[in-house]
Parts: C-alpha cells; structure tokens; sequence
C-alpha cells in the first residue's frame, strides 16, 4: 500500500471508529446466534464486548439499543430495567413486581423502558430469548411474549436448544408463527441486543434485574423500594 493510500485508510479508521465497533458488534453478534441456534458452542452466544477506551457516545447506543417501552412516553417518572429472560431473579420481579407498578403506569405516571441485558456466562439461552421476544414485538406482541418467556422460564431453560419453544408460545399468544420462526432463525435485532448490553455496562449494570427510578438506582429491585423511589419522584 502507497504512503497515501496508508494515511486515508488510518483517517478513515479514527473518523469511524465508534461506528465500526457497533458494526463488529452485530456482525459477531449475529454469527454468534446463528451458530448457537443451529448446534454450535455456548461461548458464540457470548455478545461483543467494547474496549473501555472504544466506547461509542451514550446517545448512540440509546438508538441503537431500542428499549421497549410500556406506558406514555411523556410520563414524568422513568423507570428503565435492565433484564435477563433466562434469570431467575427477573423472572420474580415481572411476575411479582412489575404488576404492582402497573397503576403508576396506567395513570401516566410512570412509563417503564425494558433492556436487554442477557447474561451468556451463565445462561445459554438469553440472547436469543431477547430476539425471540423483539421478533414478537415485530408483530405488536412484545409484552404478551414477554409475560409467556418469563411464566415459563424453567421448562425453556432446561433445554438444550429453546427454539422450538420459543416458536410454540409465539403461537399461544396468536402470532403468525411462520414469520416469527423466519426472524427468529435470522440475525435480526442482533445489534439491538448488543447495543443493548453496552448501554448497560455504561451504566454499571452487572446484574440482573437492575432497575433505575429517573436515574436512582433501586437497592434491590424490590417492590417496596421501587415504589418507593416512585413516590419521591412524583412528590418532586
């Protein structure tokens, strides 16, 4: 390669650095999925980590990771969870908890923002338990599937593969289960949940659930001290 040609290539690499991560996220992201689904190791379900020093800026990840939301957008109190489908832990907090904010909720108080924060060195499954629900979301049935993966965490965790599962609750709550397989067995929302993971570590989030009240972190998730940092919100 020419000197020239050499420091146009290196401009290019500083100029699109952080957009280049994001690329490499989905790219091995996306192989790490397909291969898992179709019979490969556990460590290819792991996402992509950044460097510490190649961080993307927070507003990006924002946009890429499209965290689900569940209330009025214009609600004065933001609630964002961080969640593993295959977790235990946020398996009570969705059955147990979640309901108990719902009145906040429904009064437009409160919205809540759901991200993806699968922890692949303990379970195998998460990754794509993520896109499974996101491919849901794809046909407006994001919260039911969200409901059905976390009712029936331990009969899908045992399994070796959970696609077929996962394939048969998209038609317990009435999707189109040819279109939900075909985005399932793709690599679609591979960068969400990447993204997703990123935004998490950038906020210091190392388990799961870990839940933040307009930017509060709750000590532990639980119902009393959610509902408790909503309240303070709202009397603010």
């Amino acid at each position: 390669m020419s000197r020239n040609r050499r420091e146009r290539a290196e401009s290019r690499a500083k100029t699109n650095g952080p957009v280049m991560i994001i690329a490499v996220i989905a790219i091995v992201g996306a192989a790490a999925l397909a291969w898992s689904m179709f019979g490969g190791g556990g460590a290819a379900t792991e996402i992509v980590e950044f460097a510490e020093d190649e961080a993307p800026d927070p507003q990006e990840l924002i946009q890429l990771a499209q965290g689900i939301l569940k209330g009025d957008a214009d609600a004065p109190v933001q609630i964002i969870e961080f969640a593993d489908y295959q977790c235990p832990g946020c398996r009570a907090f969705a059955t147990n908890v979640l309901p108990t904010l719902q009145s906040y909720i429904d009064a437009g108080s409160a919205r809540l923002t759901f991200y993806d924060f699968p922890l692949t060195n303990i379970h195998q499954h998460a990754v794509l338990a993520a896109r499974a629900a996101r491919c849901a979301g794809d046909q407006d049935s994001y919260w039911a599937y969200h409901d059905v993966l976390f009712g029936r965490q331990p009969v899908w965790s045992a399994e070796r593969r959970a696609t077929d599962e996962f394939v048969e609750y998209a038609g317990l709550v009435g999707l189109d289960q040819g279109n939900f397989e075909a985005c399932l067995q793709s690599d679609r929302f591979a960068t969400e949940v990447s993204a997703s993971v990123r935004l998490g570590q950038e906020l210091r989030v190392s388990s799961t659930p870990t839940v933040f009240v307009n930017g509060t972190r709750a000590q532990p998730a639980t119902e009393d001290a959610v509902r408790a940092l909503i309240d303070a919100a709202l009397e603010r």
